[in-house]
C-alpha cells in the first residue's frame, strides 16, 4: 500500500476517551473534521487535502465536470443514506427529511462515523446513492483516479485499496441497524473482504472512531475503549 494512502487514516487529532458520540448528521460532520487531521488523504482518490481544499494537480486528479465542487472536500456515507432509509417506513411518509426528524434508529445510522469518511465533492456527487460493484477497467474518467462510475448502470467501481474496508463497513451497518443486504451485494462484498483483508490503517481507524462512538466495526477487529486517551 502506499505511503499517501497510509497517511489518511495515520494522522488523528488525540480523541477523549469515550467522548459522546454524535447524535446527528451535523454533529458527525463536526466530530469528523477533528478525527481527521488537517493534513490527510481523501478516500476514493487518495488525494491530500489541507482544511477543506483538496491538492488535484499533485495526485493527478483532473475534473470530469465540476472543477470548483471537485476542489473542496464533503463527507460521503459508504452506506448511502437512501440505501439506509428507504428500507423504512419513515423514508416512505416523507424521505430523508422525515426519518431525521422521526427515526431514532436512521438518526443514528446517518450520524455513525464508521461510516463516514471524507471525499472528493465532485466523486462524492457522482457516487449518489448508486451501488458498488465491478466495472470494466477505463482509465481517465477523473485522470489518474482509479475508483469509477458508470451512470448508466448505477454503479461504482471503487480504487482497490479501499474495496475491503467497504465491505466491512456495509456488514457493520447492516449488523448494527438491521440493513438488508441483497444476496449480489453480500456475494460482492464477501469477496472484496477476503480478497482486501484488514490493513494497518483500517485497524488503527476502527480504534480511533471506537473512541467516539464507544464501539468498534467487529469486521474490522476488536478494539480496546480502554485504551482511549
Amino acid at each position: 500500500m502506499s505511503a499517501r494512502f497510509t497517511a489518511f487514516f495515520c494522522l488523528f487529532f488525540t480523541i477523549t476517551a469515550h467522548a459522546q458520540a454524535p447524535r446527528t448528521f451535523s454533529e458527525a460532520k463536526k466530530i469528523a473534521w477533528t478525527l481527521y487531521a488537517p493534513q490527510s488523504t481523501e478516500f476514493y482518490c487518495g488525494c491530500k487535502y489541507t482544511g477543506n481544499r483538496v491538492n488535484l494537480k499533485a495526485c493527478g486528479y483532473i475534473p470530469r465536470k465540476n472543477a470548483n465542487r471537485a476542489a473542496r472536500i464533503e463527507w460521503e456515507h459508504i452506506v448511502p443514506a437512501w440505501q439506509i432509509g428507504h428500507q423504512r417506513q419513515c423514508w416512505q411518509t416523507g424521505g430523508r427529511k422525515n426519518c431525521t426528524r422521526h427515526d431514532e434508529v436512521f438518526k443514528r445510522a446517518e450520524a455513525d462515523l464508521h461510516n463516514l469518511v471524507p471525499s472528493i465533492g465532485e466523486v462524492n456527487g457522482d457516487r449518489n446513492n448508486f451501488s458498488f460493484g465491478w466495472l470494466p477497467v477505463q482509465r481517465g474518467q477523473y485522470g489518474s483516479c482509479l475508483t469509477q462510475v458508470d451512470f448508466k448502470a448505477k454503479k461504482v467501481m471503487p480504487r482497490p485499496s479501499i474495496r475491503g474496508m467497504i465491505a466491512r463497513t456495509y456488514f457493520y451497518m447492516s449488523k448494527q441497524y438491521g440493513l438488508r443486504l441483497s444476496k449480489q451485494d453480500r456475494q460482492l462484498y464477501e469477496a472484496w473482504n477476503k480478497t482486501y483483508p484488514v490493513q494497518a490503517w483500517e485497524r488503527q481507524r476502527n480504534q480511533t472512531v471506537a473512541c467516539v462512538m464507544g464501539r468498534g466495526n467487529e469486521f474490522v477487529g476488536p478494539v480496546n475503549l480502554k485504551a482511549c486517551g
